[in-house]
């Protein structure tokens, strides 16, 4: 595209580099500007966006209200006032995180509270909202996984096809008994498949 300002030619094409210094220096200056009710939008403004991308918790939006230098007593208003709304709530997130994950990703219960621990979720949260998937369904998950990913690995030796499977789920953290009846039923599986 063509353009025809006066100034074309004399107008930088880049944006100039800042180095993390830099940038981290404009970011406390605008800081040491905001008033109080400018923080309070900030804060609110700042939970919107997050919530309006997925569910969190609390716990991420309070990390990343310190990464944007909010200040403590605002931030513990906002989230205050973000709970009592409705707006975010670590059961209703503990809940809906292991229901997709579960289902989209195959990955055991122990797996699941680790992720749910890193995202400031509590072990009582944690274990309830965990219910959802029984031993039986963590098995199927882990058969299922082991059964796709012996397909990618014709032709090669039984014990390097068990060894690799093992490390994947050990990885996904299922147990040993589940691994080991998973294995042998995806092996059993490719077994049976006609090449």
């Amino acid at each position: 595209m063509v353009n025809y300002a006066e100034d074309a030619d004399f107008r930088p094409r880049k944006k100039a580099y800042r180095s993390a210094a830099d940038i981290a220096k404009r970011k406390a200056e605008r800081a040491a500007a905001r008033t109080e009710e400018e923080w309070i939008q900030y804060a609110k403004d700042l939970c919107y966006r997050q919530l309006g991308m997925m569910e969190r918790s609390v716990e991420q939006l309070r990390q990343s209200m310190v990464r944007n230098l909010v200040p403590e007593e605002i931030i513990e208003s906002t989230l205050h006032a973000f709970e009592g709304a409705g707006l975010v709530d670590d059961s209703r997130f503990a809940h809906m995180f292991v229901r997709s994950k579960f289902a989209e990703k195959t990955i055991s219960r122990r797996g699941l509270k680790e992720e749910l621990k890193r995202r400031g979720i509590v072990d009582s949260l944690i274990e309830h909202a965990l219910e959802q998937i029984d031993s039986h369904d963590e098995y199927e998950a882990a058969r299922d996984f082991a059964v796709r990913k012996v397909r990618t690995m014709r032709g090669l030796e039984k014990d390097v096809i068990r060894r690799r499977l093992y490390g994947a789920l050990a990885r996904r953290g299922f147990n040993p008994d589940q691994i080991r009846n998973a294995v042998n039923s995806a092996l059993e599986s490719l077994e049976e498949e006609p090449e």
